[in-house]
């Protein structure tokens, strides 16, 4: 498989985009009690800090708006099949977590007409970009949310549909995120979860930029959401629905 060249300026920019081989992992220091989290000395792509024997990545940041917005996506994505899928209503209030420059929320917005679109993001600079674009568009359903490294800040029991696309792999506290996203959700509200197939040693992303099935499974449970299905509609990425349990009336 050929390597993408990067320049320095913008290496967080095709963090997506090229593949490298496996560096090895490094043996991971003992967590204290209270932490789902261990750490030991970083690979070349992540952080240096595990989750369930998995190492977080690096952050893609604002420089890669570009990239996100890129003629070719569609395409190479098949981000039409994506929100297709998904099978929103017209009421329903949906989460974009990590929803960079907006790609998805804005064509989320055209099917929920009488819902909202939350446009969440840990970044000013990409919520800046949201923010234009609902001006430019004319898009009064987007609503841009800032967000930080633990607590997505939508309400308890609000969202019925969570949307995170190749993101959740750089939540640098997966746990706490998951559990704020679960707590948001209403009951049998869905988390759709788009991650890129490790498994598939032919899709040109780093190896820290994808997740296998298994292990997005086994992470998401944590926090008490259920897998249900996995679509296999995507040329390059799993597409995996969660579902928050409703509770049992006595």
């Amino acid at each position: 498989m050929p390597i993408l060249s990067k320049p320095a300026f913008f290496s967080l920019f095709f963090a997506f985009a090229s593949f490298l081989p496996s560096q090895g992992k490094p043996e991971a220091k003992k967590k204290p009690d209270s932490s789902p989290y261990s750490y030991a000395k970083r690979s070349r792509d992540g952080i240096g800090k595990f989750y369930m024997g998995r190492e977080i990545s690096q952050v893609m940041g604002h420089l890669g708006a570009g990239w996100l917005e890129r003629p070719k996506r569609e395409k190479e994505e098949r981000t039409d099949l994506l929100i297709k899928n998904m099978k929103l209503k017209k009421g329903d209030q949906v989460a974009d977590v990590g929803a960079g420059s907006g790609y998805f929320s804005f064509r989320m917005a055209e099917l929920v007409p009488e819902g909202k679109v939350f446009a969440v993001d840990i970044s000013p600079q990409m919520l800046g970009i949201v923010r234009a674009k609902t001006a430019s568009k004319k898009v009064t359903n987007v609503e841009p949310v800032l967000s930080t490294i633990k607590d997505i800040k939508l309400p308890p029991d609000s969202i019925d549909c969570v949307l995170i696309v190749d993101a959740y792999h750089e939540f640098s506290h997966p746990r706490e995120m998951a559990q704020s996203i679960h707590d948001a959700l209403r009951e049998k509200g869905r988390l759709i979860l788009i991650e890129y197939r490790m498994e598939d040693p032919t899709v040109p992303i780093k190896l820290l930029h994808k997740m296998t099935q298994k292990q997005a499974i086994e992470e998401i449970s944590q926090v008490g959401l259920v897998w249900k299905k996995t679509l296999d509609v995507l040329p390059q990425q799993h597409f995996m629905i969660f579902e928050k349990p409703g509770v049992e009336k006595q």
